[in-house]
């Protein structure tokens, strides 16, 4: 009876102790002592960490870093194709807007025939302005065809083969256009020069001219067409007691940047050469 006895107070005495512990716990009383108890568990568990971490880093980053430069490779390889095709895509646009433009200069233009052509070659001599075409006879072109771009004339063909044209420029030395100022409807000439520089000239002193105005072919002499654009005045180069006028002319093609070109295929140049009076000797 002493041992039952014994064991109740016993086993009281534990649950007392052990609900002790529990309010003191949840009070927060013991946190203290349960840090103090643990922290050398934790210490342990953070070096053995750090050092799994090290171990692990060691071993799979040699791997990947070649597996980085492996991917950076490719990436580097896949840019330079994108920049490549970029570039590409660009100049289809270039020349997407180019035939556009010609296309366009060809539907205002109705009462003319034309080829395009690309520009395939220059005259290598710096003393001459030509450019070679990749189209010729097999293709209707003919000596003497004008050429023109949206932006205005460019000259005329001056040799044929089967299967190219050589354009004389308008900028050539031997180059000469029979041209009308718009703003007064007067008669005058266009010529080149070995610079490539281009000349208003035989125009007549009482004439107003100015930087801007504009100047068109005149139809006169049977070589162009009427009314295609040649340029605009950039500065008159007149001395009191010339005869005529002369005047700067800026060219309204870029010649450094001919692309496509489009020939006039019914308009048949006339020679009126034999009908010009043979000067007296």
């Amino acid at each position: 009876m002493k041992n039952i006895n014994s064991r109740n107070i016993y086993a009281g005495i534990l649950v007392l102790i052990i609900t002790g512990i529990l309010l003191l716990t949840l009070s927060g009383y013991t946190n203290p002592i349960i840090d103090n108890a643990l922290k050398p568990f934790i210490n342990i568990q953070s070096w053995i960490s750090i050092r799994y971490l090290a171990v692990v880093d060691f071993l799979t980053v040699p791997r990947d870093v070649a597996s980085l430069r492996q991917r950076n490779a490719e990436l580097e390889t896949e840019i330079s194709s994108l920049q490549t095709q970029v570039i590409e895509l660009q100049q289809q646009m270039n020349e997407a807007q180019v035939l556009y433009a010609l296309l366009d200069f060809a539907r205002s233009n109705p009462e003319n025939q034309y080829i395009a052509s690309s520009v395939i070659g220059r005259d290598p001599s710096p003393f001459l302005h030509y450019v070679i075409i990749n189209h010729g006879s097999d293709s209707g072109i003919k000596h003497g065809m004008p050429v023109v771009t949206q932006n205005g004339l460019v000259g005329t063909i001056d040799a044929v083969t089967a299967g190219a044209a050589r354009i004389q420029l308008i900028n050539d030395p031997a180059s000469t256009i029979n041209v009308r100022l718009e703003s007064s409807n007067t008669e005058a000439t266009v010529t080149g020069s070995i610079t490539g520089n281009i000349t208003l000239s035989m125009l007549p002193q009482n004439i107003a001219i100015n930087p801007g105005d504009i100047i068109l072919t005149s139809g006169l002499g049977g070589k162009y067409p009427a009314n295609i654009l040649v340029g605009q005045v950039t500065g008159v180069l007149t001395q009191v007691n010339d005869l005529f006028q002369e005047a700067a002319i800026q060219s309204s093609v870029d010649f450094n940047n001919l692309g496509v070109v489009l020939v006039i295929t019914n308009f048949r140049p006339l020679d009126i050469n034999p009908l010009i009076p043979t000067p007296i000797q």
